[in-house]
């Protein structure tokens, strides 16, 4: 399903959002020396690595040119054992889907238990104000099931796993090192600050906004101040702006805070070339 959903996407969201300054992700590129990012459209794809080893956070899109702009960033599809998923929607699983080309078919995938039963056909995965039910997605990659709160060491890389969910029943955050956190679609960057992400794809809105409020308290009482890593808003490291706005929602009918960054089709991605892979770091949002 992920091939004809990411046509979909492509070409029907890409009219839906245009002008709405909502998607601004990242180009292609080394944020560090530990992170990466690839585009796919209005989607990021990220990596990190440590040593000799990367690991993959999400999966994008049923995407045709994501070995190309991995190389671009000097990481083999080869390379990637484990694939960390915060939810299974068609714009975070596309390259492990069924349908997929299959270059990471032999890398493990990592899933929140809750957030699997959308995989095993328990739950329906439900949008636009859950009027609408996607297909059912299907993965064969060998899995493992992570719960609220689990740590893990794969490869001396630490990954803390964290439940918040809203956006979907079992949205995972990952924390890395415990320095990079990788917050899928919890969280929408505005121009003027971060909110719970767009109301229109979420299966319940209110359980989304709690969830980030009891995910800031969490990261406070540690005295964690990570650097942000959306899954389409780019990245910060401000944590006062990351949950600025964490009681309100992203909307597309509600006026926002212009975003002169923004632009204007996030599907268009003619600026997002090797050759700026290979000599920009890509900067962080302006807070």
């Amino acid at each position: 399903m992920s091939k004809e959903a990411t046509e979909f996407q492509r070409k029907s969201m890409s009219r839906m959002y245009r002008g709405k300054e909502i998607f601004k992700p990242t180009n292609t590129g080394w944020i560090d020396d530990h992170v990466a990012s690839v585009r796919e459209w209005v989607a990021n794809i990220f990596f990190y690595r440590k040593g000799d080893a990367t690991i993959m956070i999400d999966a994008g899109y049923n995407y045709d040119r994501l070995a190309e702009k991995m190389s671009w960033l000097g990481i083999d599809p080869a390379e990637i054992k484990d694939v960390f998923i915060t939810h299974q929607d068609t714009d975070h699983v596309g390259a492990v889907e069924a349908d997929s080309p299959g270059i990471f078919r032999n890398a493990i995938l990592y899933i929140g238990e809750i957030e699997n039963k959308y995989l095993t056909g328990e739950t329906p995965r439900r949008v636009i104000y859950r009027t609408y039910k996607l297909p059912h997605v299907s993965i064969p990659n060998k899995k493992v099931l992570l719960k609220d709160g689990q740590v893990l060491n794969i490869h001396g890389i630490k990954i803390e796993c964290f439940l918040v969910p809203g956006h979907t029943w079992g949205h995972m955050v990952y924390l890395i090192d415990d320095k990079y956190l990788f917050t899928g679609d919890t969280i929408w960057f505005g121009a003027d600050g971060g909110y719970s992400f767009i109301s229109a794809l979420a299966e319940n809105n209110k359980l989304a906004i709690k969830s980030l409020a009891e995910f800031e308290s969490k990261l406070k009482a540690r005295g964690i101040k990570p650097i942000f890593l959306t899954g389409h808003t780019g990245w910060s490291d401000d944590f006062e702006f990351a949950f600025r706005h964490k009681d309100r929602l992203c909307s597309m009918f509600r006026k926002r805070v212009n975003d002169p960054g923004a632009p204007y089709d996030a599907y268009d991605e003619s600026d997002d070339t090797e050759r700026k892979a290979h000599t920009q770091r890509i900067a962080k949002v302006k807070t």
